[in-house]
């Protein structure tokens, strides 16, 4: 192959038809017809799928609602010495990513340490065992 022989061919555009101009009010379609309308392509496979998708609508839409991560009063007790427990001390510790996640402690276990729990939502049972061993909680 020589410098001669090279050619610098570009990929040739489809014409896209139907957008106005000066051909007309059916642009070169036709009148009627399948072929004639905007939308007279083929389903992508993409379309299909999310057509055969269940939809759950409403409030209880599963993507929406975030579930909490939970903590045990038995996971307070074996993974925190210090006696204050805010989100802050959670993220540093790893046990959430960020400070917006949700996180709510429960009362499966014993506890002996006296924790200060401060704006972390505490279910029943864990409120009576951390004020029961001589915590606080602040919400």
């Amino acid at each position: 192959m020589q410098k001669h022989e090279l050619k610098n061919e570009k990929r040739k555009r489809r014409k896209r038809i139907g957008r106005g101009g000066k051909r007309g009010t059916y642009s070169g379609r036709g009148i009627k017809g399948q072929k004639a309308h905007a939308s007279s392509g083929t389903p992508s496979a993409e379309k299909e799928l999310i057509a055969r998708m269940p939809k759950l609508r409403g409030v209880k839409f599963s993507s929406i609602k975030q579930t909490p991560i939970v903590l045990n009063i038995k996971d307070l007790e074996r993974m925190f010495g210090d006696n204050s427990l805010t989100k802050e001390v959670l993220k540093e510790r790893g046990v959430i990513r960020r400070l917006r996640q949700p996180v709510k402690i429960l009362g499966s276990g014993t506890i002996t340490k006296a924790f200060t729990v401060q704006g972390i939502p505490v279910s029943k049972t864990a409120r009576e065992k951390i004020e029961k061993a001589g915590g606080e909680i602040h919400e």
